[in-house]
């Protein structure tokens, strides 16, 4: 027998896949509840507030799950260049693995993201990823006022990287990137 929760968190994970690949317009109340294999009732039944709250929670998922991939990939890493370095090569994995068509899993959504809720729910998964990004430079030994300032220039670099991947079906912005970055934080390091 199913529960409620499978339901719902199939729901949230379907939802979360689709916003990413497809944005948030170009992705409809239909496509959602098929995907997610419920009767479309459910989707009211388990987000009241409808696509709208579905959208909104499902960024959070989105961005929660790619603040631990981050989290998992620099923990492993020598150093905060070494570190960034294979946070863009796992990126650069994904986009070839998707023929490029997983980027950011908020950036889709939040170009053209209309609704406050759902505005919110990217600002936070930025404003989430900005956080560790800068708690992992200060644990390498970074001042806090630098570590915010080179989360600020990794996670912008890497967004920018990641749409021109996407949109030249290239991944060397991405690479171009990764080598900008590692000689920056090499040059930075206390």
């Amino acid at each position: 027998m199913v529960r409620r929760t499978d339901t719902r968190q199939r729901m949230l994970e379907t939802a979360a896949e689709l916003f990413h690949t497809q944005g948030y317009h170009a992705t409809g109340l239909n496509q959602l509840v098929a995907a997610g294999g419920a009767p479309k009732g459910s989707l009211y039944f388990h987000f009241p507030g409808g696509k709208e709250q579905l959208a909104a929670e499902a960024l959070r998922l989105s961005g929660g799950t790619f603040r631990e991939m981050i989290t998992r990939i620099v923990e492993t890493a020598p150093d905060a260049a070494a570190a960034v370095c294979a946070v863009i090569d796992g990126l650069i994995e994904v986009q070839l693995a998707s023929d490029f068509q997983r980027g950011c899993p908020l950036a889709t959504v939040a170009l053209d993201a209309s609704s406050e809720p759902v505005r919110e729910a990217c600002a936070d998964g930025y404003a989430s990823w900005l956080d560790g990004l800068s708690q992992y430079f200060v644990s390498q030994g970074f001042s806090a006022e630098k570590a915010d300032e080179l989360a600020v220039i990794v996670l912008t670099s890497v967004e920018g990287a990641l749409l021109l991947a996407r949109t030249r079906h290239d991944v060397a912005p991405l690479r171009a990137v990764r080598e900008h970055l590692r000689a920056t934080i090499e040059r930075e390091l206390p």
